[in-house]
């Protein structure tokens, strides 16, 4: 579900071309959810190939990933491992808010609202282990790295950008920061257009540097974590009941000391249903040491081959779609060879 901070940290909007030639490790699951949940028909459906398969993940794989790999992008998708067990409580939420989406989503269907069809139907998406798999076949073949982590993505991928040849993070959600990533961008695999009710917009990608919010609210990384617990990270999704991140800021500045910050919230942490209760130390200890490895940078080739017999022989792609857009790519190789990038690719 994300950690609910956005108000308070300060960013910035770039382009995608002030990001070429850098190497950025992507939280694979965050994205490869928003694709699931963003392609699809008027009607909510999402793309399927003649059989009945899903398609709308490998199709943002490739036609987003494409756009990236053209404007000299260089990228890790990094896959979640074995969760934490204090994860099962997000997971226990995230079933409850599907089952409320296709209550109201069958309503939807029978009234012929398509608005609401689309809207509920992005909140039913579910990644299995075949679309998993596909999708980091998909991804190598694309010449993307792929990383299993041992455990959450999104600190594998903190922990990887700690290496000074990897630029960021990319993802969604703030997490991330309180993994200590030293720079997170949003908004980079997203479409870069948004219909809008008077025309559409153009989004940028969002740059957050981890050394600028702690300075901007004058914390440090300790208590950003002790911020996000209280507001409610993916391990308390409930958070701390009556604190919002603009009141949490004004508790972390004020108590400083995390003991001394859950002793001040201590009464409402315990007023909160028994399920819904937390240690917060358990919480801290996950961010501060979570599972994660180390792995070496060797990206591989790019197989056209491969692309095209996931896409058009499995998956019943446009070969004219999927020849265009290698084309674009063989055009960027070129480019970037020219400009002494030989094995950027």
């Amino acid at each position: 579900m994300g950690l609910n901070i956005g108000e308070i940290i300060p960013k910035k909007e770039i382009s995608v071309k002030e990001l070429s030639g850098k190497i950025f490790c992507v939280d694979a699951f965050n994205v490869l959810y928003q694709f699931l949940s963003s392609i699809r028909q008027m009607d909510g459906t999402p793309l399927m190939d003649k059989r009945g398969n899903v398609t709308s993940h490998l199709s943002g794989i490739f036609y987003r990933n494409i756009s990236l790999l053209v404007d000299g992008l260089k990228l890790i998708y990094v896959f979640d491992g074995k969760p934490p067990e204090l994860k099962e409580k997000i997971h226990e939420v995230r079933q409850k808010t599907r089952e409320i989406a296709f209550e109201k989503y069958e309503s939807a269907k029978k009234e012929g609202d398509l608005d609401a069809m689309k809207r509920y139907s992005s909140q039913l998406v579910r990644l299995n282990d075949e679309m998993i798999n596909e999708s980091k076949e998909l991804l190598e073949a694309m010449g993307i790295l792929v990383v299993q982590a041992p455990g959450e993505g999104e600190a594998e991928a903190s922990f990887l950008t700690k290496k000074p040849e990897i630029y960021s993070v990319v993802s969604q959600d703030y997490d991330s920061l309180l993994f200590g990533a030293k720079r997170l961008i949003q908004n980079l695999t997203i479409s870069r257009r948004r219909k809008t009710a008077f025309g559409y917009k153009e989004i940028f990608p969002v740059e957050i540097e981890l050394s600028n919010v702690l300075s901007s609210l004058e914390i440090d990384l300790d208590q950003l974590i002790c911020l996000g617990i209280l507001v409610g990270t993916d391990y308390n999704p409930k958070g701390v009941p009556g604190i919002g991140q603009k009141k949490a800021l004004e508790i972390v500045r004020k108590y400083k000391y995390p003991i001394k910050i859950f002793e001040f919230v201590e009464e409402k942490i315990l007023s909160l249903p028994e399920e819904d209760r937390f240690d917060w130390r358990d919480i801290f200890e996950l961010f501060h040491k979570p599972a994660v490895k180390d792995v070496e940078l060797n990206f591989p080739k790019i197989n056209e081959e491969k692309i095209k017999e996931i896409l058009i022989e499995r998956h019943d792609f446009s070969p004219e779609r999927v020849e265009k857009q290698l084309e674009k790519l063989r055009d960027a190789r070129k480019k970037q060879s020219q400009k002494g990038l030989g094995e950027w690719f």
